[in-house]
């Protein structure tokens, strides 16, 4: 089977999101200090660059949990079509995590958004089938990241380790008893150190 992926961006105390999520902070209070080294810092590196490939590297579907979707809580509400304008940079089919059911959105650029409301597994086991041999990738946010890691179903994990400390947010390793991956590429520059890990066994 072709490998499932995650790539989330990191503080140093842990945390993928800061506090306080709202259509005015999408990452969380401060989160963006996460993603200096591949949105907007003037000092990107070429390993940055490179790391950014990983990140944006085609896949075949993916999983989100809601709140990486959009800000909105409880009952769907407005027209809402998440954060990334008319055309998402996904291209393929997203499976989006939710506890209220809504009828799938069709983006420019071949993006469709299917809300699923039967929980992790029944989300992954969609997007497996829709990938057609093209590998998933798990997108966030971090409580789809740590139902995909307990699940057991990433197969290269890369973290962006930025230089900052949040303090408080969202993290992705709560409730993962074993990590269970070993590095295999290791870059370094001043906005973040990015480890790209491969599951072992």
């Amino acid at each position: 089977m072709p490998d499932t992926t995650c790539h989330m961006s990191i503080s140093l105390d842990g945390f993928v999101a800061g506090p306080d999520q709202s259509l005015e902070n999408p990452l969380g209070k401060r989160g963006l200090e996460l993603h200096g080294w591949h949105i907007g810092d003037p000092r990107v590196t070429e390993e940055n660059q490179v790391a950014a490939g990983w990140l944006m590297r085609p896949r075949g579907a993916y999983v989100m949990g809601r709140n990486m979707f959009g800000p909105i809580r409880g009952e769907w509400d407005g027209d809402w079509t998440g954060w990334w304008g008319p055309e998402p940079p996904y291209h393929a089919p997203v499976y989006v995590l939710t506890h209220y059911e809504h009828p799938p959105i069709e983006m420019e650029g071949g993006t469709t958004f299917h809300f699923v409301t039967e929980g992790f597994d029944a989300a992954y086991a969609a997007a497996v089938e829709a990938a057609g041999g093209k590998g998933v990738d798990i997108a966030g946010g971090a409580s789809t990241v740590r139902q995909a890691l307990i699940a057991g179903v990433v197969d290269e994990l890369t973290l962006d380790i930025a230089p900052v400390l949040l303090g408080s947010g969202e993290r992705i390793f709560d409730g993962v008893e074993s990590f269970g991956f070993e590095p295999v590429e290791v870059l370094n520059s001043p906005l973040a150190t990015h480890i790209r890990y491969r599951k072992t066994g």
